[in-house]
């Protein structure tokens, strides 16, 4: 089973760049979409239903803001919110549980400049520690994707001594990571790229960023611990433009 998670930025300015047609291409068995600034009345119908797929919603009471989506072949046995109002009215989760495995696609809020959100990003990221770890507890299997706007270690981005005041590299941000890490979960991707550097998913837009490959590696598939068997894959898509991010895929063997 092929699952792509992908920041796209807005869904409708994607799709003017090539979206459907690539999808088409791509044909994954699960897409995640973060940050889509759309609601599904807002859209028109080939965005709710494309050939082959099933899509689930979360937006933002904000419109053109936040927002996930998951696009999927096989039909999930129930998906969900994340059961939090605050971050609910944002869109920032989706949660559908599969027959072998949990799917959580979440877009973390950006903490900003100055830590102005950083108190309301942490508690989201805590809700999110609870969450994983109460699917664990259930005994099923737990995968959660997207842009988690976190860069964890130093060669997760370009430019580490320059950011280390900046959103996204804050000490607390990472200090997080290392406790979600700590509590049984595993970073897929550098599980299978251990030590490998220049590897990010998004750039900046100014000053010729994606070009020169000065970035930050801040969307991430993680899966818990007992997870990991299942797990074929873990791989970065830079060659895929569209978005300031890039796609992101994992493999699993879709089994106990």
């Amino acid at each position: 089973m092929r699952i792509i998670s992908w920041n796209v930025n807005g869904i409708r300015a994607i799709e003017k760049r090539g979206f459907f047609e690539w999808l088409k291409k791509e044909d994954p068995d699960i897409l995640c979409l973060n940050e889509t600034k759309a609601e599904p009345g807002q859209l028109s119908p080939h965005f709710i239903n494309p050939p082959s797929y099933t899509s689930f919603w979360a937006s933002a009471k904000k419109r053109g803001y936040s927002g996930v989506a998951i696009y999927t072949k096989e039909q999930p046995q129930n998906v969900k919110l994340m059961g939090k109002l605050e971050f609910d009215d944002e869109g920032r989760v989706l949660v559908a549980e599969y027959k072998n495995f949990t799917l959580v696609t979440a877009y973390f809020p950006n903490s900003q400049d100055e830590r102005k959100r950083l108190d309301y990003k942490l508690a989201f990221n805590d809700a999110i520690l609870t969450l994983g770890k109460s699917i664990v507890k259930k005994e099923q299997n737990f995968l959660l994707c997207g842009d988690y706007n976190i860069a964890h270690t130093p060669i997760d981005l370009a430019r580490p001594k320059a950011n280390e005041n900046s959103a996204g590299y804050y000490i607390e941000e990472r200090t997080w990571m290392e406790k979600f890490l700590n509590a049984g979960f595993i970073d897929t991707f550098r599980h299978f790229h251990p030590g490998e550097p220049n590897h990010y998913t998004w750039w900046s837009y100014m000053k010729q960023a994606r070009e020169k490959n000065i970035g930050w590696r801040i969307d991430y598939h993680c899966v818990n611990k007992d997870f990991i068997s299942n797990v074929k894959s873990s791989i970065i898509r830079p060659e895929i433009e569209g978005s300031d991010h890039c796609p992101i895929e994992i493999q699993i063997i879709n089994k106990k």
